[in-house]
């Protein structure tokens, strides 16, 4: 960053003479008082007050905060220094004058100079979303010549982790909340224009799609709908006058407009964001005071080739298609986004950036990216991105949530910090004796990413892993590590409280995985002396102190929108109520007509035999099959009397999961004859998104080797869940022969 330093805070720590210094308390007594001008501003007296309060923890003296300049020495807080400095917006400044010390800055800048001053010179620390760490001392001094002047590169900088939500931890490190920097933010266009009050008198409102017109986004195009969408926003800037931007964005979803209108500005702009950026700039063109930001993401990601967003437009570029295993500048799935960003720079100064920063589908599987911040960061200053939005599990506990927040919002502040000494620093702060175990864990899993050749993704799970970086062998390691540490903070209780959080990580994979292995090693069965299955010794007790340890560490959800903790613990108990089951058909040879979907691996053809069932998560223990059937002929090895074969099918709307149009199954005694059971047709549902699995039973009652499935797929997507990108789907747990 050193050839970007107009970019980077300015920071002149002080000129110190270590044979000089201020006595600001000695012995529970302080000739200091804290002033605040006669007409102070709301961030100036909230800054004295909690200059006042740390004071207090520190030394035991309570300062008094005073109106007006009256006395000496003293703590001249914002415009009590009766002085001008020119700062940008957050700037500040912490100074000594003589005795005194002038703390300023520009709005919320005074707060941020006083947690800066009670973090450098008083020593407290702001590690997580909890209270912070004050010494105690009857002795305090501070340098006697002190100038810092900081100002940060980033206008909007945001971490989305649990510690984030203490209003607090945003102030302490100088971070902003969507919130309240937002009057209106994220996908907003039904929040502009509804289809609930529009779609039913007034379609043309909305997208035309395949030649009809479907409320999944807007009609850009309409100036009915430009003014419907300005009104609103007048109504909502009116409530919220201080709010800095306002989004204007599409909604999560495919369903860009191809009216004859809105194609016009799609085609000389190289796609749909031609119409959205006209569309934006049009509602913008009312608010010139205000900033509308729009989101590049999904069809709008790619710049438009000749509209420019007007000047008060702010272009939020989402990456989320990027794996996170590399720094942005060298991952090759980031080289879209770079291209997007590079194209996005030559179009407009105004660039925002919503990066990822865990694994959305499961939060709390071990995703260590913290050595990613500082490059992505500098990378993305490189290229003139102006603020950062950092998402990670929101309010709910997730994988180290506490380091990663620290570390990115150092660096979002100043992009020049060394990211090893912040992480060296709240590893010892916060784990104690057992910091260097805790990175020697964290060490090691960048290893085996790097030996397995890990894809890092926000939407993977730890199943998938299984073979790599959270191998049963690899997390039997972190687990002694975990053991290690444990001991080492035995007799230091909050150093052991924030080890044990990470072990929670630990446990979700091991749960996860033993659902997966089923009656393989590292399974939820074991096999007993008479060569029966059971539940593993002592996994109803593991299960248990999961459930505790999830609602000790504020776990609320684990996927984004997903399961709760409560509802995991319900289906876990259901997984032990109902036991191990056996498939006559166990581990026979299974061989597929069509090729499965190759994301969703699971064992492959073996997981049609394998006796373990499926669960919520289609992306294990469920074969499927993306726009072709299902056709399985399956060898048991030998003759088998059989009674039933049931077939368990997923349906899962919210993504694309549906139950076969026909179901059908022949049996063979020689694999020569086959005779045809009975065959089930099905329609297609109405529209629903709740999660259903549906068993298909055939009764048979005779000696067969040979069985093969035939389960149809649908040649296209119902109407309610159209997508212009996807196909249907269809996945089966296992052929379960009786």
């Amino acid at each position: 960053m050193k050839t970007r330093i107009c970019l980077a805070p300015l920071i002149l720590l002080a000129l110190q003479c270590p044979a000089q210094s201020l006595e600001l308390a000695n012995n529970g007594r302080s000739a200091y008082h804290i002033y605040i001008s006669s007409t102070p501003s709301a961030i100036d007296i909230k800054a004295a007050n909690v200059l006042q309060d740390y004071f207090y923890r520190v030394t035991g003296v309570r300062l008094p905060v005073e109106r007006g300049r009256q006395s000496k020495p003293a703590f001249l807080i914002g415009s009590a220094g009766k002085e001008k400095h020119d700062l940008s917006e957050d700037g500040f400044i912490i100074r000594t004058d003589q005795k005194n010390i002038i703390i300023a800055g520009k709005n919320r800048g005074t707060l941020y100079a006083v947690y800066d001053f009670i973090d450098k010179y008083l020593g407290c620390k702001k590690w997580d979303g909890h209270t912070a760490f004050t010494p105690v001392t009857t002795l305090l001094t501070i340098p006697s010549f002190i100038v810092v002047k900081e100002e940060p590169v980033l206008q909007y900088r945001e971490v989305y982790l649990p510690p984030s939500f203490d209003n607090e931890y945003l102030d302490w490190h100088k971070l902003h909340r969507f919130e309240t920097e937002w009057g209106l933010w994220g996908h907003s266009f039904f929040k502009l224009v509804s289809p609930a009050a529009y779609y039913k008198t007034h379609p043309e409102y909305f997208s035309l799609v395949n030649g009809k017109r479907e409320p999944l986004q807007l009609c850009l195009s309409n100036a009915a709908v430009i003014k419907i969408a300005v009104d609103q926003l007048q109504k909502l800037m009116s409530e919220n006058p201080t709010a800095k931007y306002w989004s204007v964005s599409p909604n999560d979803d495919i369903g860009n407009c191809e009216c004859d209108n809105c194609n016009r500005f799609d085609i000389t702009d190289g796609g749909p964001q031609g119409s959205l950026i006209h569309f934006v700039n049009a509602v913008a063109s009312h608010f010139p005071t205000k900033m509308i930001t729009t989101l590049a993401y999904g069809y709008s990601s790619r710049a438009t080739t000749v509209t420019k967003p007007a000047g008060n437009v702010v272009i939020m570029l989402s990456n989320i298609d990027a794996y996170k295993t590399k720094p942005i500048e060298t991952e090759p799935s980031a080289a879209p986004f770079r291209n997007n960003l590079a194209q996005w720079e030559g179009k407009t100064p105004n660039v925002f950036v919503w990066d990822y920063c865990t694994q959305f589908t499961n939060y709390l599987t071990p995703f260590p990216i913290t050595n990613n911040f500082a490059p992505n960061i500098r990378y993305l200053l490189q290229h003139g991105v102006k603020g950062i939005f950092e998402q990670g599990s929101a309010n709910t506990y997730s994988d180290m949530p506490e380091l990663k927040s620290y570390v990115c919002a150092k660096l979002l502040w100043n992009p020049d910090s060394n990211a090893d000494k912040l992480q060296q620093e709240f590893l010892e702060a916060y784990y104690g004796k057992a910091a260097p175990v805790i990175a020697e864990y964290l060490s090691l899993l960048q290893k085996n990413i790097s030996v397995n050749n890990t894809s890092l993704d926000i939407y993977g799970n730890p199943v998938n892993d299984h073979a790599g970086y959270l191998s049963p062998q690899s997390m039997d390691v972190y687990s002694q590590l975990m053991d290690k540490a444990e001991q080492l903070v035995e007799n230091d209780q909050p150093s052991l409280t924030h080890v044990r959080a990470i072990r929670l990580s630990q446990e979700f994979v091991y749960l996860q995985q033993s659902k997966f292995f089923g009656k393989d090693p590292h399974g939820l069965f074991q096999k007993t002396a008479s060569g029966e299955f059971t539940i593993c010794a002592g996994l109803p007790k593991r299960i248990e102190r999961f459930f505790a340890a999830c609602k000790e560490f504020g776990v609320k959800e684990l996927s984004e929108g997903g399961i709760s903790p409560e509802n995991y613990d319900t289906e876990w108990r259901s997984i032990l109520n109902t036991g191990p089951k056996n498939n006559l058909a166990a581990n026979a040879s299974v061989k597929l007509t069509y090729p499965f979907a190759s994301e969703y691996p699971s064992k492959r053809e073996r997981t049609l035999v394998d006796e373990t069932p499926g669960y919520g998560d289609f992306s294990y223990n469920w074969l499927c099959f993306y726009d072709v059937p299902l056709e399985a002929t399956v060898d048991m090895m030998s003759l088998k009397k059989v009674n039933t074969i049931t077939l368990n099918f997923l349906e899962d709307a919210r993504h694309w999961i549906f139950r076969p149009s026909a179901i059908g199954i022949e049996v063979s005694a020689d694999g020569l004859q086959y005779h045809a059971l009975e065959t089930v047709t099905q329609q297609m549902p109405e529209e629903d998104y709740s999660a259903n699995f549906l068993p298909f039973r055939f009764t048979i009652n005779e000696n067969i080797r040979y069985i093969r499935v035939k389960a149809a797929n649908w040649p296209r997507l119902p109407a309610w869940r159209y997508h212009k990108y996807k196909k249907p789907m269809i996945a089966c747990d296992e052929i379960w022969v009786e």
